[in-house]
């Protein structure tokens, strides 16, 4: 069937209603408005205020809530509008959803999920826009993932809400409108190993979310000029999947890091640390990183196209690390 990225999160969320009734929905304007991306819209109707909540503007009061539902039996499914706000309720996904399983000398799971918005190309501004999931992938205790495709954007929340542990789920507010053709048996997905989305020899492309498009589309350019190269699907931010990741490097000996976030202290730098770490010797060119401009995000479009990684720069770093550049 033909679907969207929107229509498959919100199949997801309808079916683990449908599914469980200790899974509820809580956040801002999930309810009567249908979520601030329309992924909620239409289940208040379906399934009544006590299932799907409204909240007041009030992050930290309603991340601490779930934690509090989740530890006494229920499933939430808690959403913050933006990333950026996600930093209101630091102290509670930080302090006590990650640390209650290790504080209670493992007693206290914290079965909660949080979903949000993240990245950029909206023109929503600086206060709307960022890439701060490499923050919280520094964080022990949480599991982050990162739903790219339709099939994931379907698939990982079931997988998601049978974690016993804390869960946050990064979504690409550009993805929300992409089409496609989604299987109508799918279901519940895999959230443990990343996934080669193009097969290559020459390059290793690593990327995740809303810059696997445009990665995929580099690396079609890239095939035209005869260099092949592999594109990683990253799916899961933390743990990593480390096997993938170096498995390709083995394959290719060269590696390009695409992420949106900010280069300096981002999940990019982690990524070519543990190359660096583990396949030093495999590699055949410095892993290069193209990486979103270090400036809060611009408003004008213009400025804004300027500050994130494009199919160019990284079709530009590919070919510098096969030998191939301009």
């Amino acid at each position: 069937m033909k679907t969207t990225y929107r229509e498959a999160m919100r199949a997801a969320l309808r079916e683990a209603l449908q599914r469980d009734d200790r899974v509820f929905l809580m956040g801002e304007d999930v309810g009567a408005y249908g979520g601030c991306y329309a992924v909620s819209l239409g289940l208040l109707e379906e399934f009544g205020p006590e299932r799907v909540r409204d909240t007041p503007l009030s992050e930290s009061g309603f991340v601490g809530a779930g934690i509090g539902a989740a530890l006494n039996g229920m499933r939430p499914i808690v959403e913050i509008m933006t990333v950026n706000f996600s930093l209101l309720a630091l102290d509670q996904i930080v302090n006590s959803a990650a640390s209650l399983l290790h504080m209670s000398g493992g007693q206290f799971n914290v079965p909660l999920v949080i979903r949000m918005t993240t990245g950029a190309g909206r023109q929503l501004g600086a206060q709307h826009s960022h890439s701060l999931e490499g923050w919280y992938a520094h964080i022990p205790g949480l599991r982050l993932l990162a739903p790219a495709t339709l099939e994931d954007a379907r698939g990982m929340l079931w997988t998601a809400l049978a974690d016993p542990d804390p869960v946050l789920i990064f979504e690409h507010g550009s993805l929300y409108a992409a089409e496609g053709e989604l299987a109508d048996d799918a279901g519940p997905v895999g959230i443990d190993r990343a996934e080669i989305r193009r097969p290559g020899t020459d390059v290793t492309l690593i990327t995740y979310g809303g810059t696997l498009p445009l990665t995929l589309d580099a690396a079609a350019q890239l095939a035209e000029r005869g260099v092949a190269a592999e594109v990683i699907d990253l799916r899961t931010l933390r743990p990593l999947d480390e096997e993938t990741i170096l498995a390709s490097v083995a394959r290719t000996h060269r590696a390009v890091i695409v992420d949106e976030a900010w280069r300096s202290g981002s999940l990019s730098a982690e990524i070519a640390a543990r190359i660096a770490e583990k396949a030093f010797y495999e590699l055949d060119a410095p892993v290069a990183r193209v990486c979103g401009a270090e400036v809060p995000m611009p408003y004008p479009k213009h400025l804004e196209e300027a500050a994130l990684p494009s199919a160019a720069r990284v079709v530009a770093a590919a070919l510098e690390a096969v030998g191939a550049g301009a």
